[in-house]
């Protein structure tokens, strides 16, 4: 039977992310948004923030499993306890959707329903990716037997989107991706959840024309393109004195954080930079009103909502022209756009940015940008959608 409302329906997420007790802020408003707006009851399955799991309801309900602290390990439990949890919640809950965060953790998510099919049970499945499932690992941390692990994800994201009755993508690219997958089956395109009224409300201190501060947010990792960065801020210093540069996010690999440091002192800028660990989205929000520019000089993205953070601020953004981010920025007009490992680019780009006149023209209109492109509302209602989308597919 065709349903035309999500009033009543129950899904379950398959995810990777650690999830506390309480919830952040920012979490808090989504999963309130989704349950209170949509009328739909929701349990996640996903990490613990330890070793120990956890269980508890805020909104929707959580069941968490230890994070152990090797990939590997954290991968056996995902294939091991995700399919037990989801289909214990299946007979027990009557779940009607699954939703699997990306193909690979979908591997997870199938397996529990062809379980519930043998047993008459039929589940809806979601298959999401946020970014370039094919090669985001290996941009992430170093990987051993690498042509094993390529071939092991490939075919666990293969058989994944063979299951799916619908496919989430953030952006045009990894749309394409998926289509060249799976061409057959429908997909939706949004982007993710950002806690919108923390940027927009962000009190700046000063213009970005009248700021030094370069700013860079995300996780400390080769992929994202840290070492271009202090790179170029080094051929940036000696011109420009007043220059400062910070880093806000978490190393994901102790040795990557050292060759930055190293990097760092061979260049003579120590004093004029500042490291930031993970921070909540009000304080991430304080950074990037403080800036002249944000940077995020990648090498691979999906569709990175720390691009429209930053617009939402006012703070103009020079990032690469990979995955969504040409989506995001019109190069000179709201924003600037560089080839991705072009360090000399990108130093140009920065000394421009302290020459330019119309600095806050570009941030006020990537502004005016961000706030056509992303709502909560919307969010909100695309994910109604696409459940109504699975939900109708399988039941077709």
């Amino acid at each position: 039977m065709r349903r035309e409302s999500t009033e009543g329906l129950r899904v379950c997420w398959v995810d990777t992310m650690r999830y506390t007790t309480p919830l952040s802020a920012t979490q808090a408003k989504k999963w309130q948004a989704l349950t209170e707006t949509l009328g739909v009851e929701i349990y996640v399955t996903s990490f613990a923030p330890g070793l120990r799991p956890h269980r508890f309801t805020q909104h929707a309900h959580f069941i968490l499993y230890p994070q152990l602290p090797v990939a590997v390990l954290r991968y056996l439990t995902l294939y091991t306890l995700a399919p037990l949890l989801t289909l214990w919640l299946v007979f027990t809950r009557n779940i009607d959707v699954l939703i699997a965060h990306d193909p690979n953790v979908g591997f997870a998510a199938g397996l529990t329903r062809r379980i519930a099919g043998l047993f008459g049970r039929s589940v809806a499945l979601v298959v999401e990716t946020r970014g370039d499932f094919e090669q985001n690992v290996f941009h992430q941390r170093r990987v051993t037997f690498k042509a094993i692990y390529r071939r092991l994800m490939r075919w666990t994201a293969q058989d994944a989107l063979r299951q799916a009755d619908a496919l989430r993508a953030v952006s045009a690219e990894t749309r394409d991706q998926l289509l060249r997958w799976q061409p057959d089956k429908p997909i939706m395109q949004f982007m993710s959840w950002t806690d919108a009224e923390a940027f927009i409300r962000a009190e700046r201190p000063c213009l970005p024309s009248k700021s030094s501060e370069i700013v860079f947010a995300g996780t400390l990792v080769p992929g994202k393109g840290v070492h271009l960065l202090v790179e170029a801020f080094g051929r940036l210093a000696a011109n420009f004195p007043q220059a400062r540069l910070t880093l806000i996010g978490q190393p994901k690999r102790p040795d990557y954080l050292e060759e930055l440091h190293v990097q760092i002192k061979r260049l003579g800028i120590d004093e004029r930079m500042t490291f930031v660990g993970q921070v909540s989205q009000p304080e991430l929000a304080a950074h990037m009103a403080r800036g002249r520019v944000f940077v995020l000089p990648t090498y691979t993205e999906g569709l990175p909502k720390v691009v429209i953070e930053a617009q939402f601020t006012g703070t103009p953004v020079i990032a690469t022209t990979v995955g969504g981010i040409p989506e995001l920025i019109e190069d000179g007009i709201t924003g600037w756009l560089i080839p991705p490992d072009d360090v000399e680019a990108l130093a140009a780009r920065l000394h421009d940015v302290f020459t330019a006149a119309d600095m806050d023209a570009v941030g006020a209109r990537g502004r005016e940008f961000a706030l056509q492109f992303f709502s909560p509302a919307v969010y909100v209602k695309n994910y109604g959608d696409l459940f109504l989308l699975a939900y109708n597919a399988r039941h077709a």
